[in-house]
């Protein structure tokens, strides 16, 4: 196989087995930008917001941002990641891995304001810090929406490249052959 094209060919298997788990890991990013919530049914920051719930969405955050910073540094580690489909998926997970990595501590200065609020209701202070709460929550979510949209982005990039795949026989496709294992040798041979 020419080295040139060997070099820009993701193996079919790797890119099927990066595309579920980034597929994955983006719908665990977007169902937790719905789920992780601050406001009450009536759109307001609720009288007494509850602390333990706030500090699990930076625990909830954090912890997907583990993910992706882990999926993202052993992607970068691999060969793929220097070619042209995979310089591009690698960006796009630089970009999660940063979105993410900011949602957790904005998530945690929520928590940490609803043990500040004032407790009477309607003082300007209280409006200050209900408003400085909901807009870093907001951030936080926002934050996550985009892990999830560039991780659906580096999908997409390498949907485009198994259509790549289409051009060369299966034998280039699945990556370098493995060499057969050496004959095991005859317990009778001398």
């Amino acid at each position: 196989m020419n080295p040139d094209i060997e070099r820009e060919l993701i193996p079919h298997s790797d890119t099927v087995h990066m595309i579920g788990e980034l597929q994955r890991l983006a719908s665990r990013f977007k169902d937790a930008s719905r789920q992780l919530a601050l406001l009450d049914d009536t759109g307001h920051v609720p009288a007494s917001p509850d602390f333990s719930a706030l500090i699990h969405h930076a625990e909830a955050a954090q912890a997907l941002s583990r993910d992706v910073v882990q999926l993202t540094s052993g992607f970068a580690r691999t060969a793929h990641s220097t070619n042209r489909a995979g310089s591009t998926v690698l960006g796009h997970l630089a970009i999660a891995a940063t979105m993410s990595c900011s949602a957790a501590p904005l998530f945690a200065q929520t928590a940490e304001a609803a043990l500040a609020l004032p407790r009477s209701h309607g003082t300007v202070d209280r409006q200050q810090k209900e408003g400085r709460m909901v807009l870093d929550h907001a951030t936080a979510r926002a934050y996550l929406r985009r892990a999830s949209e560039s991780l659906s982005d580096a999908v997409k990039e390498l949907h485009g490249h198994l259509d790549f795949h289409r051009f060369f026989p299966a034998s280039m496709r699945q990556g370098p052959a493995t060499p057969p294992p050496p004959p095991r040798q005859s317990p009778r041979t001398r």
